[in-house]
């Protein structure tokens, strides 16, 4: 069996954007002080992570009030969903095949 590689997504190559997006997948928007606290990263690591997966059209940005302050939520789109399961897949297909179970 071979195993297509191209199916692995660049945009999930760092440890950050793969925790992102594993955090976001199960449809559940989640703000960015939580997602901070959750993957132990600075403002700045996640903020730059959330850019590229924004460009990408991977996640979507939600900002909003809540009270007077502001509170910025992120939520994976369609698109992001797709490539990340694609990019999941690739990698349990290739693993399966490293130890004999595919």
């Amino acid at each position: 069996m071979k195993v297509d590689i191209h199916k692995l997504s660049k945009a999930f190559e760092n440890r950050v954007r793969l925790g992102i997006m594993s955090a976001l997948i199960a449809g559940e928007a989640m703000d960015f002080n939580r997602l901070k606290e959750l993957l132990e990263v600075t403002d700045g690591n996640l903020a730059s992570h959330l850019k590229a997966l924004e460009k990408e059209a991977f996640v979507e940005v939600q900002k909003s009030f809540i009270g007077r302050k502001p509170n910025t939520k992120y939520m994976v789109t369609k698109l992001g969903k797709k490539a990340f399961m694609e990019h999941i897949n690739a990698l349990e297909a290739l693993i399966k095949k490293q130890t004999g179970r595919g």
